[in-house]
């Protein structure tokens, strides 16, 4: 698989939460698929602007597969059927009307920095991991 077949998920790379769930994502991701970003970086503002999306809302994380790009509870169903057997079952979710799952990805995202806080300095990834990051 070459680099541009991996999927790529953009986080808000000063939250505490966000952070979290790259760090869950990496863990079992056991096949290294997925290729991450921080929305303000300058690949993550790169790509934003690339799917014309807003580069000052960091409220939403970003999957990025090819040409195509998801948002909000759909990104999070396609990185839980990116993941593995156990995370998987999870993507079947897809079926509830996208507004409805929004309601509650909306509510977690709009309480986490006063729920997990924000980051006072950078993850320093292990060289291996690093590699999966662009930049």
């Amino acid at each position: 698989m070459n680099e541009s077949e991996h999927p790529i998920i953009l986080f808000d790379g000063e939250c505490q939460f966000c952070d979290r769930t790259a760090n869950f994502i990496i863990k079992y991701d056991k096949r290294a698929y997925f290729r991450f970003a921080s929305l303000q970086s300058s690949a993550g503002q790169k790509l934003l602007k690339k799917f014309d999306l807003p580069t000052d809302d960091f409220s939403s994380f970003v999957y990025i597969n090819k040409e195509s790009y998801y948002t909000k509870s759909t990104a999070a169903l396609l990185v839980s059927k990116g993941l593995g057997k156990q995370f998987r079952i999870l993507y079947y979710l897809i079926i509830i009307p996208r507004p409805l799952r929004d309601i509650l990805y909306q509510f977690i995202a709009k309480n986490r920095y006063k729920w997990f806080g924000k980051k006072e300095e950078c993850t320093i990834p292990s060289p291996e991991i690093r590699k999966r990051f662009l930049t």
